[in-house]
């Protein structure tokens, strides 16, 4: 058995400790943080609770699975609510698309609004089903080591469907600008453009749509601290506060790392934490990607965040809500073409006070938005100020109602303090987008080329970016390891 250091403490370092701790391992896990979980914090002030990072619960059977793994059920951990409608999407100020928690209702939906669509979408949802199913069980659990694992018998049917992309597939069947918009924004997790993903990543839909949205009671955090209190039940230590200087090396094998002036051995080192940061921590020639690599990859986007207190509970708003009142192409052209703040910026925005009593004082609300863009785009307080005026502006007039008058505080989150908080590459808050230059083996390897005993997890490698991605990821380079 093994000594293992992991770096960091987001869910593929939680989950990777857990997989190794279960073989006998000692493992030690390291975060620079004050809190265990990496993106996925909780930020608390005057009664309101907001989650900092990842907000949506999708793939609820990948969060099982991992649980059963180790003999354990999510309903052991926290309670699970399926939201009804899972999410809303503003068109217009009178002009609201709820995204029902079951396909029927969804596909009534389609039909009223593009006569012909509902049968479409039953037929669209059963082939993406398909395709989940070939994800889950036969490609997303590889390691990324060789094009070979790409090839299955239920993979050879589907070989078209890597020659295309999403946005061809879906425009193909689907008239209403508002419908293809539904159908294209699922892919918005895996990081890239939907004329730049897959059709294959279509099994997004059935995510949505099949598997639905839900929430854990008391917010996201509920998910770390089932991992952090399964890993502490199978022997793994944590450290807060612990940021890595450097990783530690003899005659080109990883010896432990060093934080301060104090040196950690181990056998072996897992690094959870950003891809590039983590190089950098080794001396320049035992570096396997150059600066040159990374600025050619395609980065999910980054994005501005708001946190705010609302003195009133808000109307019209469901738990999940998009504002696509504006021009999708040109938001996304801002942030993969020319890389700029959006002159009108799609926004999502949460309510988890909705349908969690938990999350907010009585009768108050607490109001997360969410403005992707660009990574790497000057990040100041008055370039804040500017999108938080114009987003609650449209909530405002696409709702019907007074907002700015009852915030009672609001905090933001932004590129620089993506870099300062995670170390992220440009500040990017996914990782790397899932093209098909970059999907499997053709993502950066799990285990390093140039350093026998390193290894990465995460969400700059194989499957990519999400929250049920990281939590295989982590069981992928537990297999890995011991293989």
């Amino acid at each position: 058995m093994k000594k293992i250091i992991i770096i960091g403490s987001g869910f593929s370092s939680l989950s990777a400790a857990c997989y190794l701790a279960k073989k006998g391992h000692t493992v030690e896990v390291f975060e620079k943080n004050e809190s265990l979980g990496g993106r996925a914090r909780q930020f608390k002030k005057e009664g309101f609770t907001f989650d900092m990072g990842p907000s949506w619960y999708w793939m609820p059977d990948v969060f099982e699975s991992f649980f059963a793994d180790f003999g354990k059920k999510v309903s052991d951990y926290y309670r699970l609510d399926r939201l009804n409608p899972g999410y809303q999407v503003f068109f217009g100020p009178n002009d609201v698309f709820p995204v029902a928690d079951n396909v029927d209702d969804i596909a009534a939906r389609f039909e009223a609004e593009e006569p012909g669509t509902g049968a479409k979408l039953k037929h669209f949802l059963k082939q993406a089903g398909y395709n989940y199913n070939v994800a889950i069980n036969e490609l997303v659990y590889k390691p990324g080591k060789s094009p070979l694992e790409l090839i299955t018998p239920q993979t050879i049917k589907k070989v078209g469907l890597f020659m295309t992309n999403v946005r061809k597939q879906v425009e193909r069947h689907f008239k209403s600008p508002k419908l293809r918009s539904l159908l294209q924004f699922p892919v918005l997790f895996l990081g890239a453009k939907p004329e730049q993903t897959p059709a294959f990543y279509n099994f997004m839909n059935f995510a949505d749509f099949g598997l639905g949205t839900w929430h854990p009671h008391g917010g996201m955090i509920q998910i770390v601290n089932a991992m952090v209190a399964l890993a502490k039940e199978l022997g793994v230590t944590f450290y807060k506060d612990h940021p890595i200087d450097q990783i530690l090396t003899f005659k080109k094998k990883a010896t432990g790392i060093r934080v301060g002036k104090k040196t950690y051995e181990a056998d072996l080192v897992i690094s959870g934490a950003d891809y590039h940061h983590t190089e950098t921590l080794l001396p320049a020639p035992l570096r396997v990607y150059s600066e040159g690599y990374w600025k050619k990859k395609i980065f999910a986007p980054s994005s501005l965040l708001f946190y705010m207190g609302i003195d009133k509970k808000l109307d019209k708003l469901s738990h999940h809500n998009l504002f696509f009142d504006v021009d999708f192409d040109a938001h996304a052209q801002s942030i993969y073409d020319t890389a700029e703040w959006p002159k009108e910026p799609l926004f999502y925005v949460n309510l988890p006070s909705q349908t969690d009593a938990s999350m907010a004082p009585k009768g108050k609300e607490a109001c997360f938005i969410l403005i992707p863009i660009a990574p790497g785009l000057e990040d100041t307080q008055a370039l804040r100020e500017k999108y938080y005026k114009i987003v609650v502006d449209r909530m405002e007039k696409l709702t019907g109602q007074s907002i700015q008058e009852d915030v009672l505080f609001v905090d933001s989150f932004c590129v620089q303090d993506f870099i300062e908080a995670y170390n992220s590459y440009k500040g990017n808050a996914y990782g790397m987008a899932n093209t098909l230059q970059q999907t499997a083996f053709l993502r950066p390897k799990m285990k390093s080329k140039k350093v026998e005993n390193l290894y990465f997890t995460g969400q700059l490698t194989v499957p990519g970016p999400g929250v049920p991605p990281a939590l295989i990821s982590g069981k992928i380079v537990s297999e890995l390891i011991d293989s």
